[in-house]
């Protein structure tokens, strides 16, 4: 796994700016303080450790001097004479910390090309001493220095060409703002964009401001301490949480749950109802009187079209309240997973998205451009064995992740909260679960030598036997038993389905109604 988290060296501009007074008594530029690097930081990364962006590595806010309204500009400047100390230029490395000195290009020595200062957010002037002016400005001369002539066309020519190399547009831009305004001052500010500052609606920022506090950070514990942290939202005013069931299965049996809110507000919970095949569950608040509840609203997972932009949000690894955004990448894809527990596995009719989730997203919502819930996030697919989201699971995402669609999670959460017992709808047949590509073919037996049709069931009333080979259900192929299980699982015990099966190389259409079953077997 690989986690979230370069810059070609440009050479010094030699000789656009006016000789200063006189070199600093040391000319080399210290190096940026050592530091760790902490998770996600590229090596070479400049940024001291505890100092706001742009801030001086004492804390301060970096000494810039104020460029006078008489400097030339910069790309008409006369240049530097050889006693000049070398102009500093722009990387993202960080010094060896002795202080050495690159003869060739004024850097530390082991760099290339010339440094960022850790902390001061622009380059040195080289002389080591005080900071240079701000980005793009020419050195302050003495009072009463005298002006250095231009040494000929070729030599300014070469000048402007350097500058313009070595800090790019900034000069231009400063030169012609100098030009027009001689009194202003030198800084450029970059104004806001007030649609993306209004946080307007259906962008990241405003859903993901309504959704964080409906989200729950899930801590499970059970009774041997084992456990493992995961994500629930806020289902209803009661104080119902809807989550995975494999993130609160090693607390069910008098173990211990937590549910941690945005604000930092925790409250033990309790579970209400547990589906094993379906990897939904429902834990309710204990003592929720003084709980803001703010029931997320849920989206159709039916009108789901693939590209429409999706957000996650979990607690990946423990970090809770972790936003991430996607897209909807496949829809309908049969997935069996599990929490590598050595439990049943589940089975679910996908939802497939690149957003990233991780071990720790489990039971989070994924979301629509409204903000509206689509699905739960219960699995991803890793680089390495298996899948899945449990605390055993710990490789990372890789983009593909799969979510609960939750018109299905609705209709188990209702059937939780009502009567504590998931309800499956079945045909009673036992097909093989291995098979894969041709379709689910009906075993020979069913568990402990029964029969693999159920006498009486609703495949036998069909006529279906062992043997036979399920190639659809209604209009979806069909080409494994996971694959046929999830299908039937999106539908309602009652429910008229058409099944398509082979026989002896003969294809055979039959109308199916679904029975059911009652708890995890």
């Amino acid at each position: 796994m690989s986690t979230e988290n370069e810059g070609a060296a440009v050479p010094p501009a030699a000789g656009p700016h006016p000789a200063p007074p006189a070199p600093h008594p040391n000319p080399s530029v210290p190096p940026a303080p050592d530091f760790e690097p902490t998770a996600g930081a590229k090596p070479g990364a400049s940024d001291a450790p505890g100092a706001p962006i742009g801030a001086a590595p004492d804390g301060s806010a970096g000494a810039t001097g104020p460029a006078p309204s008489s400097a030339p500009p910069a790309s008409s400047a006369p240049p530097a004479s050889p006693a000049a100390a070398p102009a500093a230029s722009a990387s993202a490395g960080a010094g060896d910390g002795s202080g050495a000195q690159d003869p060739a290009s004024g850097a530390p020595a082991g760099q290339s090309g010339a440094w960022w200062s850790a902390g001061g957010g622009q380059p040195q002037d080289g002389s080591g001493g005080g900071p240079g002016g701000p980005w793009g400005t020419a050195p302050v001369p003495p009072p009463g220095a005298p002006e250095r002539k231009p040494r000929g066309l070729v030599a300014a020519v070469l000048a402007a060409v350097l500058v313009a190399g070595a800090i790019g547009g900034g000069v231009g831009f400063w030169a012609a703002d100098r030009e027009d305004n001689p009194g202003d001052t030198t800084t450029v500010s970059a104004y806001g964009n007030p649609k993306t500052e209004s946080r307007a609606p259906g962008s990241v920022s405003n859903i993901a401001g309504k959704t964080l506090p409906s989200v729950v950070t899930i801590d499970a514990q059970g009774s041997n301490g084992q456990g493992g942290t995961g994500t629930g939202f806020v289902y209803d005013k009661q104080g119902h949480i809807l989550t995975n069931n494999h993130v609160v299965a090693s607390a069910a049996e008098n173990g211990k749950l937590t549910a941690t809110f945005s604000n930092g507000k925790r409250y033990t919970a309790e579970v209400v109802g547990r589906a094993q095949g379906y990897d939904v569950a429902v834990i309710k608040l204990k003592n929720a009187a003084g709980a803001k509840l703010s029931p997320l609203p849920l989206g159709n997972s039916d009108r789901v079209a693939v590209g429409d932009a999706t957000v996650a949000i979990g607690a990946p690894f423990g970090l809770s309240g972790t936003v991430t955004t996607g897209i909807v990448s496949a829809k309908n894809r049969p997935v069996a997973s599990s929490d590598g527990g050595g439990g049943n596995a589940s089975y679910m009719s996908a939802l497939q998205t690149d957003a990233s989730i991780n071990p720790g997203n489990s039971g989070g919502p994924l979301l629509n451009a409204d903000g509206g819930v689509i699905g739960i996030n219960s699995a991803i697919q890793s680089a390495g064995n298996g899948s899945g989201l449990g605390e055993s699971q710990q490789s990372g995402s890789i983009g593909l992740g799969f979510a609960i669609p939750i018109n299905q999670a609705k209709n188990v959460a209702e059937q939780l909260i009502k009567t504590g017992r998931p309800v499956y709808p079945v045909i009673e047949a036992t097909v093989n679960m291995k098979d894969t590509g041709a379709g689910a073919t009906i075993a020979s037996n069913g568990a402990g030598g029964s029969p693999a049709v159920v006498p009486g069931g609703p495949a036998a009333k069909a006529g279906l036997k062992s043997g036979d080979v399920i190639t659809k259900l209604d209009d979806t192929v069909i080409d494994s038993g996971p694959t046929l299980i999830s299908e039937i699982w999106t539908h309602k015990p009652g429910d008229k389905v058409a099944l398509t099966y082979k026989r002896d190389g003969k294809q055979s259409k039959v109308d199916l109604t679904l029975g059911q079953r009652k708890g995890d077997s």
